[in-house]
């Protein structure tokens, strides 16, 4: 969260200290206040009211953006508790006066304000106030757990259960697999895949393992299977440039997947993990081909059999990550290089990927449903289910 900070500080550096050095105090701008302003906006709006600002069309001026910064760090971190920078720092005194003029008004509160804040700003370009600060975008108001938006020629999918460290539901693979069937089809160039909060994706939801527990064990294991072969393919399938953006520690199925992806941005306190063996469980998302063909046998064998966690340099070292940011200018640096991406001649980057891709398409299928088939008799099997049954009892001790 902290580069969403910097996103909108960082424009604050390339203006004259002069100019800087004239805001000695920070004006009150008259918020567009919701309805819920009383109760705070949640994180979901937050995160939406974060994605929304990216496409202002305007720069709103040094003022606002010190509001902007302000709220962001009272809503993230409390009010300011950090040493005054000295009278030289020009730029960073200027913005801790800001932060600090909000005093101690609530995390809950700072959030509606700068939910408040984007949603008059976007107003004032003619989009809808309202929608920023009370729902997600309406172009994916149909989804539960996902927000999704098109705007610059990019469509980003992000996951939003960030309480849940965008654990991934039976009923969320649903709506990713119709997320991408909906951005295949769309006007965008490039499809994002991010998550909301600290986390990019934490896996599968432990819900699932207590439905598949509870119910008939052979018919739910098949169910489950058939699940996981659909939204896999849609990643195998999907036609257009798709881009990770993680934000955040990616657990199980949010870091085998990222072998089908085009390109993969990571922030420096990104960790990829896949403890599919301690869990008595089997590799999938192709990650049994994948993982060798980019990382090697050996370095496969060390993170898919014997749960080796990545940090996100060693990820990138072993070639599954394309690029680590500084997590304080990750937001920052990565909008602007995907907004470059999507100007380029769509048709022409869903044919080359094609023709990248279409070597190793028909056998990422194929080893799709020969994972899928081995990890359904996984689920059934006693080894699997006294694995799952002492880690919920391990969890339950915590």
């Amino acid at each position: 969260m902290a580069g969403v900070a910097l996103k909108i500080s960082a424009p604050l550096r390339s203006v004259k200290l002069r100019s800087l050095a004239r805001v000695s105090t920070i004006p009150s701008l008259k918020f567009h206040t919701s309805h819920s302003a009383l109760m705070g906006a949640t994180v979901e709006q937050f995160e939406q009211a974060k994605s929304r600002l990216s496409t202002l069309k305007n720069d709103p001026g040094n003022e606002t953006k010190l509001q902007i910064y302000a709220l962001f760090k009272q809503a993230t971190q409390g009010p300011c508790n950090t040493p005054k920078p000295g009278m030289m720092d020009f730029v960073n005194k200027v913005k801790w006066d800001a932060w600090k003029s909000l005093g101690s008004i609530t995390q809950e509160e700072a959030r509606q304000k700068y939910c408040d804040l984007v949603g008059s700003l976007v107003a004032a370009e003619g989009g809808s106030s309202a929608e920023v600060a009370a729902q997600p975008a309406a172009s994916g108001a149909e989804y539960k757990s996902l927000l999704v938006t098109t705007e610059d020629k990019i469509t980003t999918i992000m996951f939003n259960r960030p309480a849940k460290k965008n654990a991934v539901t039976i009923e969320m693979y649903g709506e990713i697999v119709a997320a991408l069937e909906q951005a295949a089809n769309d006007d965008s160039a490039i499809t994002v895949i991010t998550g909301a909060g600290d986390y990019f994706s934490s896996g599968n939801d432990l819900s699932n393992f207590t439905q598949a527990a509870q119910g008939g064990a052979e018919e739910l294991a098949k169910s489950s299977g058939e699940i996981l072969r659909k939204y896999v393919q849609a990643y195998i399938n999907f036609p257009k440039p798709l881009i990770a953006v993680v934000n955040g520690p990616a657990v199980g199925i949010g870091t085998t997947v990222l072998g089908l992806f085009d390109l993969v941005f990571a922030t420096d306190r990104a960790t990829f993990h896949t403890p599919f063996i301690p869990l008595g469980q089997s590799p999938e998302g192709c990650s049994s081909y994948t993982f060798p063909k980019i990382m090697g046998t050996a370095k496969a064998c060390e993170v898919l059999l014997f749960n080796k966690k990545l940090t996100a340099t060693q990820a990138y070292n072993y070639g599954l990550v394309t690029e680590v940011f500084p997590d304080t200018s990750f937001q920052s640096e990565i909008w602007p290089r995907l907004k470059a991406y999507a100007k380029m001649p769509p048709n022409s980057l869903a044919l080359s990927k094609k023709l990248i891709r279409s070597v190793d398409k028909e056998h990422l299928l194929a080893v799709n449903d020969a994972e899928v088939e081995l990890l359904t008799a996984r689920w059934l099997s006693d080894e699997c289910r006294t694995a799952v049954m002492n880690f919920f009892m391990a969890k339950s001790r915590l």
